[in-house]
């Protein structure tokens, strides 16, 4: 089935309407027209389009724009994420440039150019459905259901790591999750816990790799009145409050050696003793570890023990870094956008096409943690209905941000191309020049990686 791509057409003008139409169903648009702002705002309540093209004059105001200004700001409250490109007459670049601060994404000056008008749309086109690709994710991906925790994974990269979580997450079994950084561990162990049959139960989170020889065992097993010093009561340590649950270790490549047996035991037998009682107790949990380590390093080279990891390591899970997942970077912006705006009372719809251009190029050395710092100053910073790259503060890499020598051969080519349409402002042909591809070689490589001609761009094709 073809690729439809909706596009409504308001203008007061019937030959204008009329012009539209035919232009835009010959290119295999499927098209609306409208002749009024009430006729805009009721079409869009009613029926879902990938773009707006909207007069900002009409019959009742021919010279200022202000009906069409009114109409525009309707419309971003009805959807932000909605691509709107104005139609101004030749001379009123003013207009344009207002309305492109009020939220439109781009203009065409009347009369227009018939390739310049088609690129602009499909462009936006694209890039609107990019944004709009965690919404996408929500009803696609049965792991972000029914309350469960965020998880937005739609690269390739990410693939098996969905299929272990939702294979072994109803089960028992202790995993170890592996992974730079930043990049979601406490997430995944959230999300294994959810789908297990111990959700209703606690799930308990321990730095494994910050408590000291004197406070570890009383931190984990608890203690007893009189134990120590300091111990004025009894105190339930953490194993015994993930009883029936699940007890996630963060940072567990960081516990010093004389830990590690005390808690390998635990884990072998759910038998403990709080620190200063002879009682044994006993508590049924699941283990889920963590760390930024490579672990067997650190088992060949003494510091961490074998036999604690073939414990904890049943199945593990590696997550990659957010410099291989390039295609979860704007659905995960966008994800971060929202809950920002939200926690901020900000009415922030997207991200203009330099801003986005920026996050797809930046390194993210801190991974979807630095993601996420950087949409919360982002929102902070915007002046406008949509994030601009001044408000990101990210500063690229000498080297173009991510590092080609380290990224598989598709993720490569896709930066590349997303770079080259950048540099050429969406222009297809010179793109292609660019790369050293025919047209045709660059439109089939659009085409299988789901990318728009360009992030925004301008050019003719």
């Amino acid at each position: 089935m073809p690729d439809t791509k909706r596009v409504l057409v308001a203008d007061d003008q019937p030959d204008v309407l009329e012009a539209l139409r035919l232009l835009l169903k010959a290119e295999d648009f499927a098209v609306e027209t409208v002749s009024s702002p009430a006729a805009v705002l009721a079409a869009i309540e009613e029926r879902d389009f990938d773009a707006l093209l909207m007069d900002l004059n009409y019959t009742r105001d021919t010279t200022s724009g202000r009906e069409g200004f009114d109409l525009l700001t309707r419309v971003q409250q009805l959807d932000a994420s909605l691509p709107v490109i104005v139609m101004t007459a030749w001379g009123s670049i003013q207009g344009a440039v207002e309305a492109m601060r009020r939220g439109a994404r781009d203009y065409v000056e009347k009369p227009w150019d018939n390739p310049r008008l088609l690129s602009t749309l499909r462009t936006h086109i694209e890039l609107g459905r990019v944004l709009r690709e965690s919404q996408k994710l929500e009803s696609e991906n049965q792991l972000l259901r029914r309350g469960r925790p965020d998880l937005i994974a739609a690269s390739r990269a990410m693939q098996p790591v969905l299929t272990l979580i939702e294979r072994i997450g109803p089960s028992d079994a202790n995993v170890l999750i592996t992974g730079e950084h930043g990049t979601g561990k406490e997430l995944v162990a959230r999300h294994l816990h959810a789908l297990s049959p111990r959700a209703s139960k606690p799930l308990v989170t321990v730095n494994a790799g910050g408590l000291s020889d004197g406070v570890f065992e009383s931190e984990l097993f608890g203690h007893v009145k009189g134990a120590f010093t300091d111990a004025k009561t009894d105190r339930v340590g953490y194993f015994e409050l993930a009883d029936g649950g699940t007890l996630f270790l963060d940072e567990i490549g960081n516990m010093p050696a004389k830990q590690q047996a005390k808690l390998l035991r635990a884990l072998q037998s759910g038998e403990f003793q709080r620190v200063g009682s002879s009682k044994t107790r006993r508590a049924d949990v699941r283990g889920i570890s963590a760390t930024n380590l490579d672990i067997r390093k650190e088992v060949a080279e003494g510091r961490f023990r074998e036999d604690l990891l073939y414990r904890l390591n049943t199945v593990e899970i590696h997550l990659p870094p957010l410099r291989d997942r390039l295609e979860d970077i704007a659905p995960l912006a966008q994800h971060f956008l929202r809950r920002q705006a939200t926690r901020y009372r900000k009415r922030i719809g997207g991200f203009e096409r330099e801003a986005m251009l920026a996050l797809m190029e930046y390194a993210w050395p801190g991974n979807v943690r630095e993601l996420e710092h950087v949409m919360e100053r982002a929102v902070l910073m915007a002046l406008g209905p949509q994030i601009r790259a001044d408000d990101l503060g990210l500063h690229a890499r000498a080297d173009g941000g991510a590092r080609l020598e380290e990224m598989k051969l598709e993720d490569a080519e896709q930066y590349l191309i997303q770079k080259a349409l950048g540099r050429c402002d969406g222009n297809v042909s010179r793109a292609a020049e660019a790369l050293g591809l025919s047209r045709s070689a660059l439109y089939r490589r659009l085409q299988e990686y789901g990318l728009g001609a360009g992030p925004g761009g301008k050019g003719s094709e």
